[in-house]
């Protein structure tokens, strides 16, 4: 082999020495990441992953009949500061020390939860210690004043230069404050799910849809893009008149004040519709204020002598009475068996059927009601379930209570369940059969949302539904009608008529038909009780032409205590105020009388 053949060879082995060490070099290289800098590198691996991060969706607004606000999310944000971006500590800190003087003066004014020295102070530590996230401001700030301090020169340049930027969060807000709180509803969190009322019920409408955004290195810095806008929720337009609502809640709040009661609740119904136009829970806390805190409204409770109307509609319908039939009161009890009834106005008397009502006596609705059911009390129960009152109707707040009317197990029962014990009904319950009385005997189902919303066009609309196209035979429904009227205006007899020098239900201004109901309180382990009562009227104004239905109940007020007084007192406010408020009155040569529509 020649000296040249040689050097070829020598050549050949040198590259090819230097091509296999070089791959035993990358093979060596790519064994130590993989066992030694495995971790490392997936870390740096991660950062270079774009984030995914919600855009939150704004939950929608709440709105009486009227357009007005009951419920929204506004928008506030969190002020931040990254005190690291270059731009602040180019020239010596330049532009850091021309603008923190006046940014410092304009988050005193405008925030005005520090001096100008203390935010001064404040931002120039984080500065010099280099904090990536300083929040501004110890609070929130809302919409107007974040526009004010995007004014502030430093603020205008932008974050990539001030290092300010700001996080919006939204806060759901009840402008009226308590007005209706119960019925409107809560939510978890600031912007979560619905917890109660209208905000649960209407939780997936209200909510919306959140978007979702990319946080991507571009540029050399880390970019927001939106890779999906946010659909925010749907308005829910309710029934509510929030001025109405306003003059229910001030006339139930002075009454159970007045009384020091435990709870009160009053609702006020539309008569044709069964729009509830408000309806107001108060319960006594424990510094004596009165506050939202359960919707009694949909609780049920024993009735009490507000169920003496359905117990005779009943009896009347079925033939078991006539309305000017008679029955023997005494000033003494009057025993059945194992229990004793009495009158809460004794008198020795013969009361017709209609006079029994407008007194309100237990014993008379004891003897007819067990006079004409006695043996047959399933046909008594299946009578009241055919007026409608214990279908299972649709109730726009989550958790209302069903009535309970059991068929009784034995005639004792019976004679307790005619004037409103071992019988449970809620106060919207209650006012739903007096407003078909008010109706011409049409039912109709209480409504509290009348559309769905988006960008002020309804999307969906809901129409007011008739339960019971009646509830009882005409002649039954004038025989009752009567005898409601008897309730309020016959002075002798009516337990809500006018008594020396308080008018109670009746009003010169409004006609008022309705019934008062007095229930003793059940206290565990220790029975009924006679010093402890529930207090109600329910009532139809006009009389002639029922536009609205009111019921007004009171729980354990203070005594003395009258139904008439106490809650047929509030409805007559009520009753009065509504009308006034609805211009419902015209004059006619001077002379105010009820226009006719």
């Amino acid at each position: 082999m020649s000296d040249e053949q040689r050097n070829t060879v020598w050549r050949f082995a040198i590259i090819f020495a230097v091509i296999l060490l070089g791959f035993f070099a990358v093979l060596g290289k790519i064994i130590y990441i993989q066992a030694v800098e495995r971790d490392a590198w997936l870390k740096v691996a991660e950062k270079q992953v774009p984030t995914n991060k919600p855009i939150k969706a704004t939950r929608g607004n709440i709105l009486d009949c009227n357009g007005q606000l009951l419920a929204s999310s506004m928008p506030q944000y969190y002020m931040y500061m990254d005190t690291r971006v270059p731009a602040l500590h180019e020239k010596q800190d330049a532009l850091f020390r021309a603008h923190i003087d006046t940014l410092a003066q304009d988050l005193s004014t405008i925030v005005g939860d520090h001096s100008a020295a203390d935010y001064k102070t404040r931002i120039t530590r984080a500065y010099l210690r280099g904090e990536k996230r300083l929040r501004v401001c110890d609070h929130r700030i809302n919409y107007l004043q974040r526009r004010e301090l995007e004014q502030n020169a430093l603020i205008k340049k932008g974050k990539y230069k001030s290092g300010i930027f700001f996080e919006d969060q939204h806060r759901r807000i009840k402008p009226y404050g308590v007005l209706a709180s119960r019925t409107i509803g809560g939510i978890y969190g600031e912007d979560g799910v619905g917890n109660s009322g209208l905000e649960k019920r209407f939780d997936r409408e209200l909510r919306g849809v959140d978007g979702m955004s990319s946080i991507q290195r571009i540029g050399g810095r880390n970019e927001s893009v939106t890779m999906e806008e946010a659909k925010d929720g749907l308005d829910v337009v309710t029934t509510i008149d929030a001025n109405l609502q306003d003059l229910v809640e001030n006339a139930l709040l002075a009454k159970v004040t007045q009384k020091n009661a435990k709870w009160g609740c009053c609702i006020l119904m539309e008569t044709q519709t069964g729009y509830i136009r408000a309806i107001a829970n108060l319960d006594r806390g424990e510094d004596e204020s009165y506050y939202e805190a359960q919707n009694h409204a949909v609780q049920r409770v024993e009735p009490g002598s507000t169920f003496k109307t359905i117990a005779l509609v009943a009896a009347l319908d079925d033939g078991k009475i006539d309305i000017d039939d008679t029955v023997s009161v005494s000033r003494h009890p009057w025993k059945y068996f194992t229990v004793q009834h009495t009158d809460a106005h004794p008198m020795d008397t013969l009361l017709t059927v209609r006079s029994a009502l407008a007194v309100s006596s237990n014993i008379a609705l004891a003897k007819l009601i067990t006079r004409s059911y006695e043996g047959s009390a399933r046909k008594f129960v299946r009578r009241i379930e055919k007026m409608g009152l214990m279908d299972s109707v649709y109730c726009e707040i989550p958790g209302a209570d069903k009535v309970r009317i059991d068929v009784p197990k034995d005639t004792v029962t019976l004679s307790k369940m005619s004037y409103g014990y071992s019988v449970e009904m809620s106060p919207m319950q209650i006012l739903m059969f007096y407003n078909a009385i008010a109706n011409n005997g049409r039912m109709v189902r209480p409504m509290l949302v009348t559309a769905i919303r988006e960008n002020g066009e309804d999307v969906k609309r809901f129409r007011p539904e008739t339960v019971k196209s009646s509830i009882c035979s005409s002649r039954t429904l004038s025989d009752i009608k009567g005898a409601l009227h008897d309730v309020v205006w016959d002075d002798h007899l009516g337990t809500a008529a006018a008594r020396l020098w308080s008018r109670k239900a009746q009003s010169t201004l409004v006609p008022i038909a309705g019934k008062t109901g007095t229930a003793q309180l059940y206290i565990r382990g220790h029975g009924y009780s006679g010093k402890h009562h529930r207090m109600t009227f329910v009532g139809y104004f006009p009389e002639q032409n029922p536009r609205y239905t009111c019921i007004c109940m009171i729980e354990d007020p203070q005594y003395p205590y009258d139904a008439g007084m106490d809650c047929g007192s509030t409805v007559r406010v009520i009753a009065e105020q509504t009308m006034a408020y609805t211009g419902c009155y015209v004059y006619e040569n001077g002379v105010r009388k009820l226009e006719k529509r």
